[in-house]
Order: C-alpha cells, then structure tokens, then sequence
C-alpha cells in the first residue's frame, strides 16, 4: 500500500514538519529501545495462578524519556515493582483532552530455542525483510513506539495543544487489568474526553494488501475450571474402575463445540463467543503405577458479548455437563469459576461519527486512503476498561491482530503509516492553539 497520499493543500506546515520527523529509522530506533526494556521481567502470565510480571525497568525507560519530553510524569503504584506511567501535558485550553494509552506487561516468551527469527533470544529486536520480530513487537511495544514517535513529532514540529494530552502506559494488561487500568481508573480518578489504545488491529489480504482497523469494541473473556471424578486403580487393572481422565477425553468434545444461550443477539463486527481448552492436568507425580482419580481442565471461554453474565456462562457449561452426565451414567463432573480469574464483559460499539473514532477514519484516509475496518476485537486490552466506565475508547494500532506463541513479528510500514494517522488523529482531537 503506498504512502504519501496527503495532497501539498491538504496538509498545514506544522503537520508537514509533524509527518517528515515521523520515519522507518525513527520508528526503528524506538521499538529496538523499547521492546527488551525491563524484559523479561515484564513477562506476565494470565493464569491467575502464576506469579505476575515486575513492568519497573520498562516503566523506568518510559517515563524518562517523557519527561525530556516536557511531561509531568507520575508512577502511580498498586503493586510494589509494578509502577504504571501516567505523563501530562496541559492544553492552552479550548480542547478535548485525550488519554493515548499502551501496556508495559507482554505475556510469555515460552522456550527461547524456539525463537528461529531471533537467534534464540526472544527480546533481541531482529529485522527480516519489512518485519521487525521479537516477543512484544506487535503485542504491544511496537506500537507503543509509535505512540512516543507520533507525540515527540508533533511536539517537535512547534505544536501549542489546545487539549490536555495523557500518555499513560499500564502495567498488568495481560491480567485484565487490576494493578494496572483498574486501579488507574478506580483509585487514582484517571479521566479524558478521548482514548486511543495503540494495539494490534492490522491486517493483510491473501494479494498482499493490508490496512489497519479501527476496534471500536471489545469482546469479553472468562476462565472456568471444569473437574472429573473417577478411581485411582493399579495401572494393570483399569477394569476395575473409572479413570478420571478418559472420562475428561469424552467430555472435552462436548465443551469445544458449545454453544452459549444466556447472550444476547449477536452485534455487528462480532463472533459468537467460543470456548478454548488451555490446560489440561491429571495424575500424582511419582503415582504412574495409578489411574488418576481427578482430572481437571483450564477452559477458557472468549467473544463474550454485552450483557452476557458469568452465572450465564456457567449454566450454559454446566447444561453440557448435565446432558454428557444423563449420557453416561459413569461420568461425575462438575465446574467452576477458575480462583482468581476476573469475569470480562464485552462492551458497547462506540460512535463512528465521534471522537476518537471519527478523527482516525479522517487521518486514515488522508495517509493511507479509504476508509478503515470498523469492528469488534474479540480479546481484552485495555480499551475495555476504559469503555466499561463510559470512556469514549478505541483501539488502533500496526500490530496484526492475531498472537504469535514463538517468532513475533510487526510490519515496519504498517507501524510508520500508523504512527503518521497516530499524529494527525492526535492534532485533530486536541486542537492546535494560534
């Protein structure tokens, strides 16, 4: 897709300086700053389980470089060693103000051997072709990079905002939220007109065209834990008993190709949600002589949509146990909520015709030409916390909208073009004083 759409009497001089600041080398020079900042620290798995990610040394970074900036820059703080990074810019006044956010967190990197594109290290920015790769280049420190890149250009180029700009950076977003967007929200009292989450909503053709989409919802997401009951038995005689986890082999059918009724009608740009299993554990360790007695399953369910309920999903999962149980009188199951996951609500699509929404279809059209995708992203980011208390939040940004285990990747030029829509949006919502 070619550039340089913007016609010489479509674009003002602050803009054009704006534009020429914003380049595959600038852009390049970031992300390979950012992305093995405070890693792998930063690492911070969903389970709820697990020990959670230390975003300091990211924070750290961040925060100085918005403070050379001119930023009033705070380290709000729930969690010691998890600070979020919230940096102000007071407007002349006259303007909306606007929230510009991405997360410090990245989930996992898994088995380093496995990271082919990278030599083995998985926070060793490496370039191929038109693709940088490593592990938070699409989720999400490149496209923070081109929230930093689009901020230092329009400010570089003279710009006076008329509107308070907010860069805030969370920490915890792969936990859905609590030490990071929750807290901000909740306890600190953090308020703008607009929001723009900078996250992945790319995409690429089979005939090798690509864009980006503007998510204007988000679906919800839910963790339910489902258990099977049977014997422990010697191994040489299975005859004698019901082991757990054949009978979690016969059921798991069953929870994958679900359907749910406690939703509403389907809205436009969304997918009914859907289960996934995400982990699956039965037998003792140093007990392989005996048939597992228990078998429990991690089952994740995604796409949830507005007004959908946990008690809802729960009795949709718990009617498919009951009809498999009717089915065969040997099997005992039961589910529950997992301990500790958050229930996730999908939220309500925003207005196409109102900030932000608006402002980047304008700036999209002017660097890329046409109008972008508008749709529902079924994963959390923080654009649901936002929404969810009336923030008017979209998501936007060059990373693809899909998740790579090993060998994650960003496209460079979808990451420049975004970061020039990123700065004509941002002038566009706060206005710029005479």
């Amino acid at each position: 897709m070619t550039l340089g759409l913007l016609a010489s009497h479509d674009v003002t001089e602050l803009e054009r300086r704006a534009l020429a600041a914003i380049t595959e080398e600038a852009w390049l020079e970031l992300a390979c700053a950012l992305i093995p900042a405070g890693q792998p620290e930063a690492e911070n798995p969903l389970d709820p389980d697990e020990e959670p990610g230390s975003e300091e040394g990211a924070a750290m970074f961040i925060a100085d470089m918005l403070a050379e900036m001119g930023f009033a820059v705070e380290l709000p703080t729930k969690r010691a060693g998890r600070p979020n990074v919230v940096a102000s810019l007071p407007g002349a006044g006259g303007g909306a103000s606007l929230i510009v956010n991405d997360h410090l967190d990245t989930y996992p990197a898994g088995d380093w051997s496995a990271w082919t594109m990278t030599g083995g290290h998985p926070f060793r920015p490496t370039r191929h072709g038109d693709r940088l790769y490593a592990r938070g280049t699409s989720d999400t420190r490149g496209n923070l990079a081109c929230t930093l890149l689009a901020t230092r250009a329009i400010l570089a180029a003279g710009a006076r905002l008329k509107g308070e700009l907010k860069c805030v950076y969370t920490a915890d977003e792969e936990k859905n939220g609590p030490d990071g967007s929750i807290f901000l929200l909740d306890e600190q009292g953090l308020d703008a007109d607009c929001v723009i989450v900078c996250e992945p909503t790319a995409w690429t053709a089979e005939d090798g065209s690509w864009g980006m989409g503007i998510a204007v919802a988000n679906g919800g997401n839910f963790l339910v834990e489902i258990e099977t009951r049977g014997d422990k038995l010697h191994l040489w005689r299975p005859d004698l008993g019901i082991s757990a986890v054949g009978k979690m082999a016969r059921l798991l059918p069953a929870l994958e190709t679900m359907t749910f009724a406690h939703q509403p009608a389907p809205l436009e740009g969304g997918t009914p949600p859907r289960t996934t299993i995400l982990r699956i554990s039965g037998g003792v360790r140093r007990e392989m002589q005996f048939t597992p007695d228990v078998c429990r399953v991690v089952l994740g369910v995604v796409g949830i949509l507005p007004g959908m309920t946990a008690d809802g999903v729960m009795a949709d999962i718990e009617a498919v146990i009951a009809r498999a149980m009717r089915d065969d009188p040997e099997l005992d199951a039961s589910a529950r909520p997992y301990p500790g996951a958050l229930f996730v609500d999908g939220t309500m699509e925003q207005d196409a015709d109102a900030n932000p929404t608006a402002a980047l279809r304008k700036a999209y059209g002017r660097v890329l030409g046409g109008e972008p995708r508008l749709y529902r992203k079924n994963a959390f980011n923080d654009t649901i916390r936002f929404a969810e208390r009336g923030k008017a939040a979209v998501t936007f940004g060059p990373g693809d909208d899909g998740w790579a285990p090993i060998n994650e990747s960003i496209h460079i030029g979808k990451a420049v073009a975004a970061t020039k829509v990123l700065a004509l949006a941002m002038l566009d919502i706060l206005g710029v004083a005479e």
